[in-house]
């Protein structure tokens, strides 16, 4: 258990990468982390695309809004994960939502992506999460179907440099027991 909870606190978002490529047999290590993720009723709703082009990278830092601390790392990165959800399928029964907060995508697809960044830190590989963009001009770029939507956008590389571990709330400061 403390290996894994060392994994946990290590693991950094990553904003500049070197220029080096990832082997092939560790990026289907961290896509099989993908495959093996949770989801509700085992739906599996994701779809995920491998971006390695840099004209479609570049087409993808165009979709970040201004001042995005995570456009050179687009653009950067060797390969960007593009975590799209299959839409109304996870958190659904009989084409109908079970739950108060409907369709359970994000839910899934946040799991998805902390699986695929745990599992790439463990091979000295960096990520970051993108989640401020255009969704709609990203899902155009990338050709996504409808009923799909893109959720999150993952460079993936070695770090250029350490990231600093930003303070953490104390346990106390956010859990509360039996009651609000």
């Amino acid at each position: 258990m403390s290996d894994f909870m060392e994994i946990i606190k290590k693991r950094r978002g990553i904003r500049r990468y070197q220029d080096q490529e990832i082997p092939k047999e560790d990026l289907n290590q961290v896509l099989e982390a993908i495959r093996w993720s949770p989801s509700w009723a085992n739906t599996q709703c994701w779809e995920v695309i491998v971006i390695k082009d840099s004209a479609i990278k570049q087409k993808l830092q165009e979709t970040l809004s201004t001042g995005n601390p995570a456009t050179n790392a687009i653009g950067e990165a060797p390969v960007v994960i593009a975590f799209c959800g299959k839409l109304e399928h996870s958190g659904y029964k009989k084409g109908q939502a079970t739950t108060k907060f409907g369709d359970w995508f994000m839910f899934d697809l946040g799991i998805a992506t902390q699986s695929l960044c745990l599992a790439a830190h463990t091979l000295n590989l960096g990520t970051v999460i993108v989640g401020l963009f255009d969704q709609d001009k990203a899902k155009n770029v990338l050709k996504v179907p409808e009923g799909y939507e893109v959720v999150a956008l993952v460079p993936l590389g070695y770090p250029a440099k350490e990231a600093i571990t930003p303070p953490r709330k104390e346990i106390d400061e956010f859990v509360h027991y039996d009651t609000f």
